[in-house]
């Protein structure tokens, strides 16, 4: 291999590795998925991911040339049109349909490009997840409209954010503390009796981490010991942010406009719980941005991890339930892998969504330092835990029973 080949080649697998790295892929599949790139291309290469990093050593066979490269990273964000788009061009770069220099030119293409649905669409997006929310944790009609107006408002703090620096810093805790004090103001002159914590909670869940401590835990189980440390000590930081902004903005908001006597309302039907994952998922379709040709898949995992979960509550513990919807989202979404030959996480994280216990965490964070629930939830922090550790071992063990053809 000349020098030129093989300077040609590291720039396409580090170009590669820092996109992948954008748009939110775990470590353990970012490193298997160059590894395999590394190989076909014909070199050798050792990486090592974390959120915050990526570093990097090419070498040729007789280490006649050899390269390093440590690069400090931004925490990716998911972005599975970029993702998809990405992973079909090394799909024709490894089958031979392109040449190195069409690929990387492709590649800095897809990295320009924008999301396939524009702002007014992902605004509305966050509305009617937030609201899908709502519904999903038994709100009312009035508290389920709260919810989606204020996730509008929430969408607005993403737009400045992605002007502002100063506002990226201080985003999550920022956005609760509006949000928490628009709802204070809504339950003061609008609408007496809501249930203000639901209502933000409901409110800022695209910002609570609970996919990202799952994340963690699997790149710990996957012996990626810094990646998945790093990871929930993130989650952790954002979820404790989360919940000092809207602490504090309801107790100025109760200090301005006086406190609020919570009034419950008739629950919904249970349809409305069923209602609210077909909404919740079709909202995550412009949030995480999934193509157009994605989006039954995306809809179906959503409904097949919540209904695993649902119907083997039925005959298992509560929490336990995770683990079924986790093993039977794990067996679909490789089986995706192998029909569409796309990355399962394009489809695996609709339905890690419904399952992930984010909120339950936020609630018990709120249960450790007020000592009320705004929901019915004993035993909160067991039940966080087990359903955690669930989601991970299903996961794991669906990749033994059904592995998948990629690394992705």
């Amino acid at each position: 291999m000349d020098t030129k080949e093989f300077i040609q080649i590291r720039r396409f697998i580090l170009k590669l590795g820092k996109m992948l790295h954008k748009y939110g892929t775990p470590s353990f599949r970012l490193e298997a998925y160059l590894d395999e790139v590394a190989r076909y291309l014909g070199v050798y290469a050792s990486f090592i991911s974390t959120p915050t990093s990526l570093s990097v050593v090419i070498w040729s066979d007789r280490h006649e040339e050899e390269y390093s490269h440590n690069a400090r990273l931004d925490p990716g964000e998911l972005d599975l049109n970029s993702l998809s788009l990405t992973d079909e061009l090394a799909n024709l770069l490894l089958s031979g349909q392109l040449t190195l220099e069409e690929a990387d030119k492709r590649l800095s293409a897809i990295d320009a490009m924008p999301s396939p649905y524009g702002k007014l669409i992902t605004g509305c997006s966050y509305g009617l997840s937030t609201g899908a929310f709502g519904m999903l944790m038994g709100a009312s009609w009035s508290e389920i409209l709260w919810s989606g107006l204020f996730g509008l408002v929430v969408y607005l703090w993403v737009l400045w954010s992605e002007r502002s620096k100063r506002v990226t810093l201080m985003l999550e805790p920022v956005a609760a503390y509006v949000v928490a004090l628009l709802a204070c103001f809504a339950s003061r002159y609008a609408d007496p009796g809501i249930n203000i914590p639901l209502i933000v909670l409901s409110s800022i869940i695209i910002f609570v981490p609970g996919l990202a401590l799952t994340m963690g835990l699997a790149e710990l189980s996957s012996r990626n010991m810094v990646s998945g440390t790093a990871r929930i000590m993130d989650a952790m930081m954002q979820l404790f942010k989360l919940y000092f902004g809207a602490y504090l903005g309801v107790a100025t908001g109760f200090s301005l406009f006086g406190e609020n006597t919570y009034a419950p309302e008739p629950s919904l039907p249970y349809w409305s719980t069923w209602l609210a994952v077909l909404l919740l998922a079709f909202g995550l379709v412009a949030i995480f941005r999934t193509r157009a040709k994605h989006i039954p898949w995306a809809l179906l995992s959503a409904f097949i991890a919540y209904s695993a979960t649902a119907l083997s509550s039925d005959y298992l513990p509560q929490n336990l339930g995770s683990f079924v919807g986790a093993f039977t989202l794990g067996v679909f979404a490789n089986a995706f892998t192998r029909f569409a030959n796309q990355p399962a996480t394009i489809v695996a994280m609709h339905g890690l969504i419904v399952l992930v216990p984010g909120s339950k965490t936020y609630i018990g964070l709120n249960s450790f330092v007020s000592g009320q629930d705004f929901v019915n939830a004993e035993h909160i922090g067991q039940d966080v835990f087990i359903i955690f550790m669930s989601l991970v071992a299903g996961l794991i063990f669906a990749n033994v029973v059904f592995p998948t053809k990629k690394a992705l």
